[in-house]
């Protein structure tokens, strides 16, 4: 969120309960999608206009041999790091409340969402569309969908809970565990799926490297940061008064970020530009397909819906600063398994937006109480 991080940072972990007809997005969240078209266009325009320029922050590497493109990896710790900080590991003590609703989010995120984006990538890409890509181009773009499908929603999904009327308390559980399970399992994921899916081999080394740089180092920074502030001003400071001042900072950094990944990518989109089309479906079915079983499960087990709706909404949104970080690390900023991830963000709000009208108009479907 998943995927998506910076518009998290503009609303503090202790929501209001207002009703849901007086929730809003802001300006940012509502037109993300329109964000990142402006973003498309003026990433091309920089890469077809300024090539050289493109070249010279393409080289730029954080340590020899990396593969982590420097730039772009300061601005997507400017977006992860203070999404870390709103990971609340206190919340660990409350991972035996209500647990069927817990378990129903580490099945469908863990053995199910990697494997059936996995599946459909490989349907799509290698057989549906196989006649408008080369088997290289198919290869990239099931490998962007997997990382991105193994990058599970983190901080974004408070928003989607609070258009909900979730539970936020318990959201927070339901992400904090998340996290934790994202240390052990991100990278042999991705690397089983897509050395499975596709003639691609995985530099595992990078892939470890990636996991330090974009998960650990982020997650013990913010960590401790948060600690230290609370411990030192109190928790409402923290919350209200110092996370929301890094939504400008984050909100840069995840626009600028954009801009360089389709400024790397120019002659690609320009070359073949309705393959962004096409990357978007598999995606699309994937992801309905998560938040329709985890919502279903969590309506068989009689869970209650303010679990059940952000339950069904961590299934299917994506931590995409991750995912588009990894992908580049492994591959390139220019190819096409960044491009894949980066479609992921096109496609985030309104998808999730749809989302949170399914669960709100059947919310009656699901007991008021905890049981």
């Amino acid at each position: 969120m998943k995927g998506d991080t910076t518009m998290a940072n503009t609303m503090n972990s202790a929501l209001p309960s207002s009703s849901s007809s007086e929730k809003r997005l802001n300006i940012f969240e509502r037109y993300l999608t329109v964000w990142v078209g402006l973003c498309i266009v003026a990433g091309i325009l920089v890469g077809q206009v300024f090539p050289s320029l493109v070249s010279t922050f393409r080289s730029w590497e954080l340590g020899e041999g990396s593969h982590i493109n420097l730039p772009i990896a300061v601005l997507i710790w400017l977006m992860i790091i203070p999404m870390m900080m709103k990971v609340d590991l206190t919340a660990l003590r409350n991972v035996g409340r209500r647990p069927q609703g817990l378990v129903v989010t580490l099945v469908v995120n863990w053995l199910v969402k990697p494997f059936s984006m996995a599946f459909f990538a490989w349907l799509f890409f290698r057989f549906v569309f196989g006649a408008w890509m080369t088997q290289a181009e198919a290869d990239q773009y099931m490998a962007g969908c997997i990382i991105l499908a193994a990058a599970p929603c983190t901080a974004m999904v408070f928003v989607w809970s609070y258009l909900t009327d979730g539970d936020a308390a318990y959201t927070l559980v339901q992400v904090t565990v998340n996290d934790l399970v994202m240390l052990l399992l991100f990278a042999p994921i991705i690397g089983f799926l897509v050395s499975g899916t596709s003639s691609l081999t995985v530099p595992f080394g990078v892939l470890l490297y990636s996991v330090v740089a974009f998960i650990v180092i982020p997650l013990a920074t913010g960590t401790l940061v948060r600690a230290w502030l609370i411990a030192r001003y109190g928790k409402i400071w923290f919350e209200r008064g110092f996370l929301p001042r890094f939504a400008p900072v984050t909100i840069a950094a995840l626009l600028l970020t954009l801009v360089c990944i389709f400024a790397f990518q120019a002659d690609n989109i320009v070359a073949k530009p309705w393959h962004v089309a096409l990357i978007a479906i598999p995606i699309l079915f994937q992801v309905y397909m998560n938040a329709s079983l985890a919502y279903g499960l969590m309506r068989w087990l009689r869970v209650p819906y303010a679990v059940a709706a952000p339950g069904a909404l961590i299934g299917a949104s994506n931590f995409f600063e991750l995912a588009v970080a990894t992908a580049i690390a492994l591959f390139g900023p220019e190819s096409g398994a960044a491009l894949a991830t980066v479609v992921g963000v096109l496609v985030e709000v309104p998808v999730m937006l749809s989302v949170c009208h399914v669960c709100n108009r059947t919310r009656h479907w699901f007991p008021k109480e905890a049981g």
